[in-house]
């Protein structure tokens, strides 16, 4: 694994931790985003993008972070230690959604990340600095562009490069990434679907 391309966004002086946040690309294949670059006890240290933790009310089922004293849907008061602890006996109310499995490929994650921090809070200080993290991550993408074949169909937009671009995704779009299903969308068959 190589790590081709580091993008930081500085967070301005807010008396908080939170120094920046960053994506890394691997291989120049795969981007990984919302990292978060702390100043912890210890100096700067980069926490892998997560989710929070919730659980289900048990009256009326609908789901509730862990720190909730009362259910968003029925009000319903909610046991406060309902989150699961982790070894130190702290209560565990996020889970990371990518992160390093062992140690030496943290390490080189976060060496990478850190130099390439202070290398942008330089960079920051030169007239004329732009920030390159992009907060859609859309990538050198023409989101004007017309389809032009097939794949219109699905909403998505062909690319010169071969690689396609989702028209729910960029400026105008929804920016997050996140897909919104239609009630009378049919689920598209692939080859492998297909009885024989």
């Amino acid at each position: 694994m190589v790590i081709t391309e580091v993008r930081i966004k500085l967070v301005e002086e807010n008396n908080e931790r939170l120094m920046a946040f960053c994506s890394i690309t691997l291989d120049n294949a795969f981007v990984i985003r919302d990292l978060k670059i702390i100043e912890g006890t210890r100096g700067l240290f980069v926490a892998m993008p997560s989710r929070k933790l919730t659980d289900r009310c048990p009256r009326c089922g609908s789901k509730n972070h862990l720190r909730s004293r009362f259910c968003n849907n029925c009000g319903s008061h909610l046991d406060e230690g309902r989150a699961p602890r982790d070894h130190d006996g702290r209560a565990k109310l996020h889970a990371d959604i990518a992160h390093p499995i062992n140690s030496m490929c943290r390490e080189i994650m976060q060496q990478a990340i850190v130099k390439s921090f202070h290398e942008e809070k330089d960079r920051a200080k030169l007239p004329g600095y732009v920030c390159r993290y992009d907060d859609f991550d859309g990538g050198d993408f023409d989101y004007d562009t017309p389809a032009t074949t097939a794949a219109s169909a699905t909403h998505e937009t062909a690319k010169p490069n071969g690689y396609r671009a989702h028209a729910g995704h960029g400026p105008g779009g929804n920016s997050r990434g996140t897909h919104l299903r239609s009630e009378r969308a049919t689920p598209a068959r692939l080859p492998s679907d297909e009885t024989v």
